[in-house]
């Protein structure tokens, strides 16, 4: 099973990771362009019979410079699981602090690369920049690399079938948008959510939707409304439902939003377990209805709906199989 190192410091990777290749980066989403990497430090990790390692640093730097937490497409947690079903051998997330801020491009190389990780070949997207003030390049890294005895290829960006640059930023406005659709299709498997369920109100009973329901942080740009969803429980066992994402304001229109979902075919209790919700498809923004009885009518719609478009989709990937299709059964714990 794949390895989650949180170091200090890479020289406390255990002897038999060192030596590998390594894939850099944040890896937020594991988006296309992120796989595209990951598929070229598969190959030669495969090659050369060494172990894959991504290096990766948490918190989000951008979240360490700034303060403030951002909308993470996958935490830690969900990333490393897509990172495993990728062939990755251990996800190292570096602390990322003012002392590791502060390392020139060069202590980074000497100390993190050559002598922290042992690497034999890296690879890094176009973009990656490292080192005080972002003042390494992939230039210099790969010039280093010539002179320190270790390969580095640089990926060039990946680009969705219109031309799009695909990035987590571009598949963030695209979740904020109602725009589904495209995030899925950037993303490569259906943008999915982790949380632990929550006992509500309770109205869902009363109306006959009872809910599974899930906070999601704060910072979540996805867009209010309803969707269709495959529900994962805590066991791995799928079921297909319709998700609203929002604040009930025919009920209350007060509060964070919520994520609740109806399950299909489905009665039992779900309180405190760590469930995965899986976004299909936008049918609709969040409406305020004038009473209880036109609510549940758009309810018995939406379910219609949901059931019609779950019923015949496909994977868009192999992370998409193993997240939101795969159906042995595997426990929540291995995908998280």
């Amino acid at each position: 099973m794949m390895a989650i190192l949180r170091l200090d410091h890479c020289k406390d990777l255990p002897a038999d990771l060192r030596d590998g290749v390594i894939a850099i980066g944040n890896f937020d989403g594991v988006h296309r362009g992120h796989q595209a990497v990951l598929s070229m430090a598969r190959q030669k990790a495969e090659k050369a019979g060494r172990p894959l390692i991504v290096l990766t640093f948490e918190p989000h730097p951008r979240a360490f410079f700034s303060g403030e937490a951002i909308y993470r497409l996958t935490p830690p947690a969900l990333r490393a699981t897509l990172l495993g079903e990728l062939g990755v051998a251990a996800v190292v997330e570096q602390r990322f602090d003012a002392g590791f801020a502060a390392l020139s491009p060069d202590a980074f190389i000497d100390d993190m690369l050559r002598d922290g990780l042992g690497a034999k070949a890296v690879i890094v997207g176009h973009d990656f920049h490292f080192g005080h003030k972002r003042a390494g390049t992939p230039a210099m890294l790969a010039q280093a690399g010539r002179q320190k005895g270790f390969a580095v290829d640089i990926v060039e960006p990946e680009t969705a079938e219109d031309g799009l640059l695909i990035s987590s930023s571009t598949i963030r406005q695209a979740l904020a948008d109602h725009d589904l659709a495209m995030a899925n299709g950037l993303l490569g498997y259906r943008h999915t959510v982790i949380a632990t369920v929550e006992k509500g109100q309770q109205l869902g009973r009363t109306l006959g939707y009872p809910t599974a329901n899930m906070s999601l942080p704060p910072q979540t740009q996805l867009a209010l409304g309803i969707y269709a969803v495959r529900f994962r429980r805590a066991d791995g066992i799928l079921y297909d439902g319709v998700a609203s994402f929002g604040r009930r304001p025919t009920v209350t229109d007060e509060g964070a939003p919520l994520l609740e979902t109806f399950l299909f075919d489905f009665s039992g209790d779900l309180y405190g377990e760590t469930c995965a919700v899986s976004l299909f498809s936008y049918l609709r923004g969040e409406e305020k209805f004038d009473g209880l009885d036109p609510l549940i009518a758009q309810m018995k719609r939406d379910e219609e709906e949901a059931r019609t478009v779950l019923g015949g989709v496909q994977p868009l990937g192999p992370l998409d199989n193993a997240i939101a299709f795969r159906k042995e059964g595997t426990p929540i714990e291995v995908l998280l």
